[in-house]
């Protein structure tokens, strides 16, 4: 009995720990689920922000609303063309660290276009502007071609195995009417008139054959033989 209830208690513990496990997990995948909404939302409500910066005001803070939507919108489309590509592509692993790589100086961008934004001082933001438009263009041109890239590349892929399911199935639909190719086979008919050497005139003086003529009359060991007939 002893023995039994040391593995209840370690059943009932090993239970409880797995309760907990299973509990800690689902509370992060809550908790990471509520942060990625919460992080999506800020950005759509962020790049609202600055769509209507950029048209409803003028001057150094509309230029600057730009250039961070420019940004924002390019950096974000290549994040996702590599991301969902990577997942069927492993040569775009590569292409991903780049882009982490381009990220970093794509932050470092945007956060200091968030902070120009606050600054009273115009004369000195109006000096740093075409800095700031080179260095957007820059890392925008960047994103775009590896976006670009990877996409060519997933079309190139595509269209190969179309080719290759095209050919395919033309293989398989010759072979479905396989009668069409066949050579027809030669009939197997008598000789030809012409082969079958001159035709005898028919004797209409020969007796017509009976269709179906008697046969002659078995005789059995029992009968009485015929007497033959006197000649007298």
């Amino acid at each position: 009995m002893g023995a039994m209830g040391a593995i209840v208690a370690l059943l009932v513990v090993l239970f409880l720990v797995f309760g907990v496990y299973a509990t800690v997990k689902v509370v992060r995948a809550a908790k990471r689920g509520v942060d990625r909404t919460i992080l999506e939302a800020r950005r759509t409500v962020e790049d609202t922000t600055l769509r209507a910066k950029s048209f409803g005001q003028f001057g150094t803070a509309a230029e600057l609303a730009q250039l961070r939507l420019s940004l924002r919108s390019s950096m974000r489309a290549t994040q996702d063309v590599l991301h969902a590509g990577a997942a069927e592509d492993a040569s775009l692993k590569e292409t991903l660290s780049l882009f982490d790589r381009l990220s970093t100086h794509g932050h470092e961008l945007d956060d200091e276009l968030r902070r120009l934004e606050r600054d009273p001082d115009k004369a000195a933001l109006a000096a740093r502007l075409p800095d700031l438009r080179e260095r957007t263009t820059q890392i925008t041109k960047a994103a775009d071609s590896l976006r670009w890239s990877a996409r060519d590349r997933a079309r190139r892929f595509a269209g190969d195995d179309l080719d290759d399911l095209s050919t395919q199935i033309d293989m398989e639909a010759g072979a479905l009417r396989h009668w069409t190719t066949e050579p027809s086979s030669p009939q197997t008919a008598g000789p030809s008139a012409s082969t079958a050497g001159p035709s005898q005139p028919a004797d209409s003086s020969a007796p017509t054959p009976a269709i179906n003529p008697p046969a002659s009359r078995p005789t059995y060991p029992w009968e009485k033989k015929t007497k033959p007939e006197s000649t007298t």
